[in-house]
Formats: structure tokens, sequence, C-alpha cells
């Protein structure tokens, strides 16, 4: 209870810190807008954080209403799986997807080309992001400490702590880098059913955990949440390393490396980015 709590205070500390004062001294636009972009991205990670603060309060308060909904769609869930053989084959599919024996070889082959395409700060934000997030998981997992949902004739086992859910965390990340990444390179008709089909991946990883009896919905939800907030927060790292290198930040609907497109597609001549 007192980690939710410290979470909540940190996050309003933040937003307290983060709000806009009048300042009379003369700013350049772009440095006013760089400023503002700055702010809302903070801002953004805080409110992502906040959520994630209250999902750990009510779970550590133990608050009976998410109790039931963490109950029930556990056991609910396993009394359909259980009987289904070719549905667990396909969620443990699904778990395999959203694993880290596949993420991690993925994306240190994707850092390695980005590097060969010259695109080295993309490569760095990539190996940051999704090995923080990682990491980041592993240290709330140990402190929280708490244990798998338990099922009778169970169809699949877990190690470690179960809060939060370290596969709807990194399914958050790596599909939210996986788009940033290379966003820019797919035509503007397919952009929009990435971004669903990237949805649809996140949601279908996390209810294969609720499902296989290895994670409760909380475990999840609050999975999801420290993905979002992580990313969020990496975006605005990334956005600030920009600004320094002399560019302009970018909206990451755009993509982070929007003028890179060609070279993201492989299309473009293999010189070195000055910046």
């Amino acid at each position: 209870m007192k980690l939710g709590f410290a979470l909540i205070g940190i996050c309003v500390a933040a937003w307290g810190e983060g709000k806009p004062r009048l300042v009379l001294n003369a700013v350049t636009l772009p440095d006013a807008r760089f400023g503002a972009r700055t702010l809302f991205a903070g801002l953004a990670a805080a409110l992502v954080a906040v959520p994630f603060g209250l999902i750990l309060f009510l779970v550590e308060d133990r608050w009976a209403p998410l109790s039931s909904v963490d109950g029930g769609a556990r056991d609910g869930l396993h009394g359909v799986v259980l009987h289904h053989e070719g549905l667990v084959t396909a969620l443990k599919v699904l778990s395999t997807i959203g694993s880290a024996v596949v993420y991690f070889p993925l994306f240190a082959a994707v850092a390695a080309w980005l590097v060969w395409r010259r695109l080295p700060r993309l490569a760095l934000f990539v190996v940051v992001t999704v090995g923080g997030s990682a990491l980041l998981n592993a240290v709330v997992k140990a402190i929280v400490h708490r244990a798998r949902p338990v099922v009778a004739d169970p169809v699949a086992h877990a190690a470690g702590m179960s809060f939060p859910s370290g596969h709807a965390q990194s399914a958050v990340v790596a599909w939210s880098v996986l788009l940033l990444v290379f966003l820019p390179a797919l035509p503007r008709g397919w952009r929009m059913p990435a971004v669903l089909a990237a949805v649809a991946m996140v949601l279908a990883i996390g209810f294969a955990r609720v499902a296989l009896g290895v994670h409760f919905v909380s475990d999840v939800l609050a999975g999801y949440v420290l993905g979002a907030a992580w990313t969020a927060a990496m975006i605005a790292a990334f956005n600030t390393w920009r600004r320094e290198s002399g560019k302009p930040p970018v909206h990451p609907a755009h993509g982070l490396e929007p003028h890179h497109e060609k070279r993201l597609a492989g299309t473009a001549p293999l010189r070195r980015d000055p910046t």
C-alpha cells in the first residue's frame, strides 16, 4: 500500500513541478514549442503512471471489487480453456510470441539493422526502451512480490512474481517501439491497419496470460499502464536528445525519425546522419 501511495505522490509532485509558469523574458518560438511539447510529454507520462499507482494501491489493499474481477476471470477463463486443448495451444503460442525469448533477439536484430542503416540514435532508443522496460518490470515485481494465481489442474506454469505482468508490459513497449521506428517507412494507407494490428496483439497477449491462469486481470492492466508510461518517458527523452542535437522534436504519430523514411525502408544510400 505504501508503494502505491508513493507512486501517486511522485506523480502529483511531478505535475506540480511541471506546471507552466508565466515567464516575461523573451524566448524564441522554437524553444517555446519545444518546452510545451516536453511539458506535455512529461505530464502524459505522469498521468499514465497515476493509474498504475492506483491499481497497485487497490491490489495491496485487497479492494473487494477488484479481487472479485481477478478471481472471477481466473476461475471462469481457466474453466473454459481446461477442456479445449487447441485453445490452450493457441494461447501458449501467443504467450511465447510476447516473451523475452522472442523480443530480445528480435530487437537486437532491429538495433543492429538500424546501426547498419546509419541510424544510431534510433538503435539506441530501441535498446534502452526495450531493455529498460524489462529491468523496470523486474524491479517492480521484486518490490511488490505478489504471488501468481493458483488454479486446480493448471494448463501452464510461469516462474517469478505476478505484478505487473511482464508480458503485458513488454507487449505495449515492443509494439509501440516497432511502430515508432518503422511507421515512417509504411505507406500511409497501411499505417492505421498497422496500429490496429499492434493493439490487437497487445490485447491478445494480455488475454492469453489471464486465460492460461498465470496472471490476474489487475496484473495485466498494471503491465499495460506501466508499459505506456515507460514508452512515453522514452519518447520525451528522445525528443530532448533531438533538440540538443539541433533537430526539432517529432510527434509520435509520425514516427521518431519521419525524415528518414527512405532509409528505414531500405531504399536510401547508406550515409551517416550528421546529427
